[in-house]
């Protein structure tokens, strides 16, 4: 079971990765579309501070599901759960600052999914890591659950293999944001293409 459940996650995380890269490419090719020029977009309507400090908490929430995957191997189970728990609200904690960020988008710099290229372009590919990040939280909190309710069925390390595919899938919903993050935010720091042209 162990074996099926790491290969079927490898499998997953392959085929979101080809996704992904597909959405990335779509931004890069369309942020500096002459099209967005005089509307809200990258350069003008990210507040890239803010979504940096979101950033960090994502990029922790790593570490502390690393820290509760090996608490689990080692059988300790109350640490398994506190890194668990930590993990959770560090997710959460992005998925709050994403949430606050569309709302400001959308109310103060009226930037909806069709408002030009780069509206389409940033909901696709920020909304799909969301969405990622969200069913993440949803098995980690069921696993969470499960580390109370059938405490028997994970002593000594067991059903490891379920376990480090839920990590998996954790890690690779981080391991995008590393590659979201500079493409959308640090790279709008830069400023437009048609700026430096003088167009």
């Amino acid at each position: 079971m162990s074996n099926k459940s790491m290969l079927g996650m490898t499998i997953f995380v392959a085929s979101e990765t080809v996704f992904f890269t597909v959405l990335i490419l779509s931004f890069v090719f369309y942020r500096d579309s002459l099209a967005n020029k005089g509307l809200p977009n990258d350069f003008n309507s990210l507040d890239v501070g803010v979504t940096a400090i979101y950033s960090v908490c994502l990029y922790v929430s790593s570490l502390t599901n690393w820290l509760a995957g090996r608490s689990h191997r080692r059988g300790d189970i109350k640490m398994w759960r506190a890194w668990l728990a930590l993990t959770i609200l560090l997710g959460a904690a992005f998925i709050y600052g994403e949430a606050t960020e569309y709302h400001h988008l959308v109310s103060v710099d009226k930037l909806v999914p069709n408002t030009n290229v780069f509206g389409t372009s940033f909901y696709i590919l920020t909304g799909f890591h969301g969405f990622h990040v969200t069913m993440g939280l949803i098995l980690l909190a069921i696993l969470l659950l499960l580390t109370f309710t059938a405490t028997d069925t994970f002593k000594g390390g067991a059903r490891a293999g379920a376990v480090e595919a839920i990590s998996i899938y954790w890690h690779f919903v981080d391991a995008v944001w590393v590659i979201i993050f500079p493409t959308v935010y640090l790279w709008s720091l830069a400023g437009p293409s048609w700026a430096a042209s003088g167009h």
